[in-house]
């Protein structure tokens, strides 16, 4: 297995422990992770950068002013003083809550979520500063949470219903992560094909002082009519003003 490979399995088994330790490892950790890939101190600090990234703490969790806006911390804030209003319950209240919602009482179900609700922040805190709002990532966690309780018939105890719950949560969270990032990646591209077009129509217009042609433009890119178009289109106003300036002169 090549260097790279054993290097992603590494940092992704990492990455898990940290979750499960609230988004902190120790220094012993990172190095014992990676003690067969005979790193040097230069490259321990680059997989530390990487962490810092993604919210992960080296000795200690990263405080919340690290990865979180002041915005979100507002909310945060605000939410976390709405979820003291809710009643407190015993760890006995709550396996005998978990096990009527099982049995598919709505009461027990709906007062499973309440219960629950405080875990969704907690959880939310481990993914926070990955690209996307704290709040849409509670927002994700309690709609995962809501379904989750309705999902609980197959199990048998009351251990398995609140992990199964927790691991709703969690992937409803990676997939609204993942959902995002594909979407950014998708609107950079769009992006980037809008400025070439753009700036070849500038390019062209300033050379032939006429009007441009899409299949002049398409010869000049390499793209095709369709994604000159589209480009066209999503741009606004910004590159039929540049056709129009080269029709005019």
């Amino acid at each position: 297995m090549d260097q790279e490979t054993l290097f992603a399995q590494a940092l992704e088994r990492l990455t898990q422990t940290a979750k499960e330790q609230g988004n902190c490892i120790s220094e012993e950790q990172l190095r014992e992770t990676f003690a067969g890939l005979s790193f040097s101190e230069e490259q321990f600090e680059m997989v530390k950068a990487y962490l810092k990234q993604r919210s992960i703490g080296i000795g200690e969790p990263a405080s919340l002013e690290e990865y979180l806006s002041e915005e979100e911390i507002d909310y945060l804030e605000d939410y976390l003083k709405q979820l003291e209003e809710l009643p407190e319950v015993s760890e006995g209240e709550k396996e005998a809550i978990t096990l009527s919602s099982m049995a598919g009482d709505a009461d027990a179900q709906n007062r499973l979520i309440q219960i629950f609700l405080p875990q969704v922040v907690e959880i939310s805190k481990l993914y926070a500063g990955q690209g996307v709002f704290l709040e849409d990532l509670i927002g994700e966690g309690n709609v995962a949470l809501t379904m989750g309780v309705t999902m609980l018939g197959a199990l048998e105890h009351a251990v398995e219903a609140q992990g199964m719950l927790g691991k709703m949560i969690m992937d409803a969270m990676e997939d609204f992560i993942a959902e995002n990032a594909e979407e950014a990646k998708k609107s950079r591209k769009m992006a980037e094909r809008i400025n070439k077009v753009a700036d070849k129509a500038n390019e062209l217009a300033e050379e032939l002082h006429r009007q441009i042609t899409v299949e002049e433009l398409m010869d000049e890119t390499g793209m095709s009519r369709k994604a000159i178009e589209d480009a066209i289109r999503m741009s606004g106003n910004k590159i039929d003003a540049i056709l129009a300036r080269a029709e005019r002169t």
